[in-house]
């Protein structure tokens, strides 16, 4: 086997914040991470479904942007939309 090729290969300091709430439409169980890796954005991991992405301010204005990568409901996506709104 020959030599790994890495694109890149860092080690950085994040900081993560777990936090769970109780929806109208449905509970939400989330890691956030917060790094300088992503030009401000931060990474949301949804804990429930497995399913995570970059998330900026601009991503929350963006329609059907959380529906599509969390596959939720659009009423789902307003609950998260505004607790997002508040910690991003």
């Amino acid at each position: 086997m020959g030599e790994r090729f890495y694109l890149y290969n860092d080690l950085i300091d994040t900081k993560t914040r777990f936090v769970s709430f109780m929806g109208e439409e449905s509970r939400f169980d989330l890691a956030i991470t917060m790094t300088d890796r992503f030009y401000g954005k931060k990474l949301v991991l949804n804990l429930q479904s497995n399913r995570f992405a970059i998330i900026g301010h601009d991503d929350l204005e963006e329609e059907g942007y959380l529906e599509q990568a969390f596959q939720l409901t659009e009423e789902e996506a307003t609950e998260l939309r505004g607790f997002l709104t508040e910690v991003i």
